[in-house]
């Protein structure tokens, strides 16, 4: 590890507390956020196993396999664990990545954790009502916010404003 990795890692470590609290008070919607907890085999009995790797294990899946990719009507995407409305129709642009992705998020959400599986520190985001794995965010994104929140597509839902 250099000294750079190093002294990313110890900001975030320090920036996390002050995002978590930032996220759980822009909401003041208690019911919305009231937080969901289930057992491992509770969460098992209402996901698919590719749901359950993702949301509940972290996991990532395949690139450019989601059809919500190629969705383009109107509506709202939902947390595919508790259906909790976290992006619009107007927040998606295609990033060429693979994988669903937003310019931003509903306020109040999302809760982001720095992640350090491969190595270098990233930023992690889950549904803050049922903790559910969903992504990670990049300064790689369009105007006006820079950011692309790069979503896997098994952890969310559309609903059609149709």
């Amino acid at each position: 590890m250099n000294r750079r990795t190093f002294i990313i890692g110890a900001l975030a470590l320090l920036i996390y507390p002050v995002t978590a609290i930032k996220a759980l008070a822009a909401n003041g919607k208690q019911a919305m956020t009231e937080k969901i907890k289930k057992t491992k085999n509770e969460w098992r009995k209402i996901l698919t196993p590719e749901q359950f790797n993702v949301l509940r294990q972290e996991g990532t899946e395949r690139a450019f396999t989601s059809p919500l990719n190629k969705e383009h009507r109107k509506g709202t995407y939902i947390c595919a664990g508790c259906e909790l409305e976290l992006f619009t129709s107007e927040m998606k642009y295609d990033s060429g990545t693979g994988w669903p992705s937003f310019f931003t998020f509903i306020e109040g959400r999302i809760e982001t954790k720095t992640d350090y599986k491969l190595i270098y520190p990233r930023t992690e985001y889950h549904c803050i009502r049922c903790g559910g794995h969903q992504g990670h965010v990049f300064n790689d994104g369009p105007e006006p916010t820079g950011k692309r929140y790069c979503n896997n597509g098994v952890a969310l839902k559309f609903t059609s404003a149709s």
